[in-house]
């Protein structure tokens, strides 16, 4: 049997086979990543330049941005270039790094939803201890730990995926790398990667999960603690776009990662995947452009001045 270091490539799927329906589907994914690319660059920018989005809230947005902005382009990029060459390979070398890039910043996008969400139980919860609680160095502190924690999970993948054997050169069920699709054409032995794929898969995703769903529970009861009705809507607005992003994300990946895959649903798997890789990264500055007003005042003055710089 040859193993891995003779297969030099993969073969990917893409999202369809029917080469009229590829044409459409370049159009509209490369619209999708231009227009993914322009919100997020918008949003760092709008953080950064306003000095009232100084805050551990746009703080973590401003990542979570850089995040899907890595998100989108470690996966639809290498997809775009194979069906404008009509050559549907990828490099078994470009294949692990796609998919240490996409674990990394997909497990980063999870990891930023969390703390944003313990910032808005803190802010509506403990309001009186939120600077206390949510100073620069705790946040500096949780960006810190959260790149680490992505990044050894994604170098551990990445490492025992490189062990694995390839005897011929697969085709891969899938527009990108992806770690499940890649395990299902090797003819080695892969309890291993299973089985860490299920711990440390299962951990990064439903710590998070957990952790936004607790916040929102203690959220839910301070607000209904609220006697105005006025008073409850203003606390809960500050959630709103928040949770809009949340539901989007987990609803896309749980429908992907956590019900068991079929060959009949492997169709379906890669157009859940496509949402949360492609769609809630390209919602996620209109959610929160739209939703908060502080933003959308923000990138009003950010375009104003462009404007006026350029005329």
């Amino acid at each position: 049997m040859e193993n891995q270091s003779s297969v030099s490539e993969f073969f990917l799927r893409g999202i369809s086979e029917c080469p009229e329906q590829q044409q459409l589907l370049y159009g509209l994914f490369l619209c999708m990543y231009l227009v993914t690319v322009t919100g997020n660059v918008l949003i760092i920018l709008a953080i950064g330049s306003d000095p009232h989005l100084h805050t551990p809230m746009y703080f973590f947005l401003a990542n979570l941005s850089f995040a899907d902005m890595g998100l989108i382009s470690s996966t639809v990029t290498k997809m775009l270039f194979n069906v404008q060459t009509q050559y549907h390979t990828i490099s078994y070398t470009g294949c692990l790094t796609q998919m240490y890039l996409f674990m990394m910043f997909g497990d980063l996008d999870s990891f930023f939803l969390a703390v944003m969400a313990y910032d808005r139980y803190v802010a509506i919860c403990r309001p009186l201890h939120y600077s206390t609680v949510m100073s620069s160095r705790f946040c500096v502190l949780m960006l810190a730990l959260c790149w680490v924690l992505t990044n050894i999970v994604a170098l551990t993948h990445t490492l025992l995926m490189a062990q694995l054997s390839f005897c011929v050169v697969g085709e891969i069920a899938h527009f990108f790398c992806d770690i499940t699709s890649v395990l299902k054409i090797s003819c080695s032995d892969t309890h291993v990667n299973e089985l860490v794929l299920s711990g440390f898969g299962g951990t990064v995703l439903m710590v998070p999960f957990v952790s936004i769903v607790i916040s929102y529970i203690y959220i839910v009861f301070a607000v209904l603690r609220v006697k105005t009705s006025g008073g409850s809507s203003k606390a809960f607005s500050t959630c709103s776009s928040h949770l809009c992003v949340v539901c989007v994300f987990y609803g896309t990946l749980f429908s992907v990662y956590l019900f068991p895959p079929s060959v009949e649903s492997t169709e379906k798997n890669v157009v859940a995947a496509a949402m949360y890789t492609v769609v809630t990264p390209m919602l996620n500055p209109f959610i929160y452009s739209i939703r908060n007003k502080d933003m959308k005042g923000a990138l009003k003055k950010l375009l104003c001045h462009s404007r006026i710089f350029f005329f």
